[in-house]
């Protein structure tokens, strides 16, 4: 080995512990911005919407269903009844995560279920940073490491991400645990330089919201693009090798997801929720979970959502603010400066992330600001990155502001002291200010 090449190796070496000492902090700092949102009863008491442990124990006790009706706390919401029993509708990744605790406790009513899940909450923000970092590393995004460390903690603090991140019930669980392993798997597939574990994280992201299935495709570029323009000869070789390795975890994975749903369904495609019981049982039936019914809605909340003044002074509706006015930065992935295949391949996984959650029968209420979005923002960070050579004081400027817009909204949604600051609807009609 020459001196440059050891020099070469010790510099990445140490580059490489730069980049993880930099991803530790920027978790650490994270979880404590998060804890200090968290509300106080977080604390000391499960949440009132604990399915995710309420699953954990009913494995614990050799069973699939839950041992009797729903607890009184939860209100009947989102359980799935099926042949007259009861089930947790909601994918089974976050209830495996919190399956030793609950064992370590005793039962779910034991466990502070949302400061346990508020571990996992920087994960998605930490991976996201690292993801950027190797397409920095593979010449495909010129930002230095502060503007790619920047735009990860942006997506952490300047999204609907924070205040997903601090509510701890069962809908916002998935959208934390979901985005950590999309992250990781984005980060595992740039260069397919971990096949088998990109396997393993698109599986633990599908099993936690099946909507993320859709980012196969970014393996798939990446794995043709580590050969380009074919593969040939020992290359080839290793091309097929990273192929089968991550088929083969990802395949595993979801054989154990299909028999889960089968065991529980008779459908290994169904995950429970065509068996919820809720008040809008009626409109399901009528026209399924997805539907192009469902879109104008969707496309309202998702778009046009602003505060308005009511009898009680400015209030937000529970269906929640839109999403330029709460990180007006997503422009600029939308209006990029340059743009190449990777681009490409990240704006039509994350417009078909949209398309899917824009047709689904709920609009994500009740939320500060469109939770579903939490699905696709991780993409439009990446095709900021991708379409950018570099970002002005204008994007900064309206980063600062979703800090802000996102910090209010951390610091009030579901606390008892701000319930005035939110309008409430219970039929869930209303999304525009009344006339």
């Amino acid at each position: 080995m020459t001196a440059a090449t050891t020099a070469r190796t010790r510099e990445s070496t140490s580059d490489r512990a730069r980049r993880w000492r930099i991803a530790v902090l920027l978790y650490l700092a994270l979880t404590a911005a998060y804890a200090s949102m968290l509300p106080t009863e977080r604390w000391r008491t499960h949440t009132p919407y604990n399915h995710y442990a309420l699953q954990a124990e009913a494995w614990l006790d050799g069973h699939l269903a839950l041992a009797a009706p729903p607890p009184a706390y939860a209100g009947n919401n989102d359980f799935a009844r099926y042949r007259g029993r009861h089930f947790i509708s909601f994918p089974p990744v976050p209830a495996a995560l919190i399956l030793p605790a609950v064992a370590m406790t005793g039962s779910a009513a034991a466990l502070a279920d949302g400061r346990y899940f508020l571990w996992f909450s920087a994960l998605a923000p930490m991976w996201l940073f690292l993801t950027l970092e190797a397409l920095r590393r593979d010449g495909r995004v010129s930002f230095d490491q502060r503007t790619t460390l920047l735009l990860a903690a942006t997506f952490g603090l300047g999204t609907v991400y924070w205040f997903s991140a601090v509510q701890g019930t069962v809908w916002f669980v998935g959208h934390v645990v979901g985005a950590a392993a999309l992250c990781g798997y984005l980060w595992a597939s740039v260069g397919a330089r971990f096949p088998a574990l990109a396997g393993l994280m698109l599986a633990l992201a599908v099993g936690t919201r099946p909507s993320l299935s859709l980012a196969l495709p970014f393996f798939v570029h990446e794995l043709w693009r580590s050969n380009n323009p074919q593969p040939h000869g020992s290359n080839k070789t290793r091309w097929l090798r990273k192929a089968w390795s991550f088929a083969l975890v990802l395949g595993a994975m979801a054989v154990v997801l299909m028999v889960h749903n089968w065991l529980r369904f008779a459908d290994p495609c169904e995950f429970g929720h065509r068996y919820l019981t809720v008040v809008w049982r009626g409109r399901i039936d009528r026209w399924g979970l997805f539907s192009p019914h469902y879109l104008g809605r969707n496309l309202a909340v998702m778009l046009t959502g602003l505060p308005f003044v009511t009898d009680r002074g400015v209030q937000i509706n529970g269906h929640g603010l839109a999403l330029w006015l709460t990180t007006p930065v997503y422009v600029w992935a939308l209006w990029p400066r340059r743009t190449n295949r990777s681009y490409w391949v990240c704006a039509g996984t994350a417009a078909a992330m949209a398309l899917l959650v824009l047709l689904y029968q709920n609009s994500g209420w009740l939320q500060f600001g469109y939770r579903f979005s939490n699905d696709f923002a991780p993409l439009l960070f990446l095709m900021i990155a991708l379409g950018w050579p570099r970002l002005g004081r204008t994007f900064w400027l309206l980063a600062a502001w979703g800090v802000a817009v996102n910090g209010f909204g951390a610091a009030t949604f579901g606390k008892r002291a701000y319930r005035g600051w939110y309008f409430i609807d219970a039929s869930q009609r209303i999304i525009h200010q009344p006339d």
